[in-house]
């Protein structure tokens, strides 16, 4: 019977260890699906945040403007200028030669010397020229005393009428012959044809000149002509009085001004251009003939639109810029003209005192909004 006893709780204490063990398991699975439920419901919250999140900044990015520099579109005076390369060369100039073979006998200049037109720079051996003026002279005075005696004897008609005519033309014949050697005499003394300054001597007194030998040089220059090259494409602009400047590699720190004096009659077929000649005031004489110069000439002067160069975008051959009206940027074509160091002329597309975008133009579409991020300046020429 105790047996039966000591059995019957044995069993029972299993049985309800049992019970306890799958007791505990049920609470464990409970507590980890409550555990899972919370976890999905904070993923979820989270999600949903992040999209709402997303949404709003969207929004956000939707309405900011961006922020640019912008310039007004000016109205100024653009010089047109053309640049080209000259060479000076003297107002008169001409080489002191001799037109006969003969010997110097006198040299009256000093090298550099500035002399007066009219002159003596050379003298020339006269002694054989004088001598044949002499005998030629002599010769017109025998003939016109023979004429003068021919005269009275055809008026009692002792002489013929064809006697008459043969000895007036002998005397003019010696007239022409005494004037021949007086050119020749006039040959041996060379005088300056114009006031200038004489070169370098290339002769001593005592040698001997044959034509065509340069003694020496003279040139005018008081004022300089000044020559250079325009594309025939200018020609229609450039006219007699414009104002030219001038400057040399001698003289770094000056400027020579002058006017247009002339525009060559005829266009070079080859190079298409055509020379222009100025005239530069060189009384104190510091410019030389034969001087390289770079000559600046002055075609125009019109009021035109500027803007800075930096505000044009380039989209295949057109030229855009935008234009800032009420926060909006507009894209708008325009039409360019001439350039100078960083501004660029507008022939079309903008009006006078239009706000335009300088810098930031490449970040915009058409329509984007805007924030002037300068306070907004001119476009002004640079000096």
């Amino acid at each position: 019977m105790k047996n039966i006893e000591l059995k019957l709780g044995v069993g029972l204490t299993c049985l309800l260890s049992v019970c306890l063990l799958l007791s505990g398991c049920t609470k464990q699975e409970q507590a980890s699906s409550k555990k899972a439920s919370a976890g999905t419901s904070n993923g979820s919250s989270v999600a949903a945040s992040s999209k709402s999140s997303g949404a709003a900044a969207g929004k956000g990015n939707a309405k900011r403007s961006l922020p640019v520099i912008t310039a007004t579109v000016t109205e100024s005076e653009f010089t047109d200028e053309t640049e080209a390369l000259g060479t000076a060369k003297s107002n008169e100039s001409v080489d002191i030669t001799a037109k006969a073979t003969n010997r110097v006998v006198a040299i009256h200049f000093r090298e550099g010397e500035s002399v007066k037109q009219g002159v003596v720079i050379v003298e020339l051996d006269g002694a054989e020229a004088r001598a044949n003026l002499a005998q030629a002279q002599a010769s017109l005075r025998d003939t016109e005393s023979q004429y003068q005696r021919s005269k009275e004897l055809y008026q009692t008609k002792v002489l013929s009428e064809s006697d008459l005519i043969q000895l007036e033309a002998k005397m003019l014949a010696s007239k022409a012959q005494v004037a021949a050697a007086e050119s020749r005499v006039s040959d041996t003394v060379i005088r300056a044809p114009f006031a200038g300054r004489v070169g370098l001597r290339n002769v001593s007194v005592g040698g001997l000149v044959t034509p065509g030998q340069i003694m020496t040089t003279l040139d005018d220059i008081s004022v300089i002509k000044l020559d250079f090259t325009v594309p025939e494409s200018y020609l229609a602009t450039v006219k007699e009085g414009q104002q030219v400047e001038a400057k040399t590699s001698a003289y770094l720190n000056k400027t020579f001004r002058g006017r247009v004096s002339s525009v060559a009659t005829r266009v070079d077929p080859v190079s298409r251009s055509a020379v222009v000649r100025a005239l530069i005031d060189n009384r104190d004489q510091q410019l030389k003939p034969g001087m390289f110069m770079t000559v600046h000439l002055t075609r125009s002067q019109t009021n035109v639109l500027l803007i800075p160069e930096q505000a044009l975008l380039p989209d295949g051959d057109k030229q855009y810029v935008y234009v800032v009206k009420e926060g909006v940027a507009k894209k708008t074509t325009v039409l360019i003209g001439r350039r100078k160091p960083g501004l660029v002329e507008i022939r079309q597309g903008l009006n006078l005192a239009d706000v335009i975008v300088v810098e930031g133009g490449e970040k915009l579409s058409d329509g984007a909004k805007v924030t002037v991020a300068n306070g907004e300046h001119s476009a002004r020429p640079r000096s």
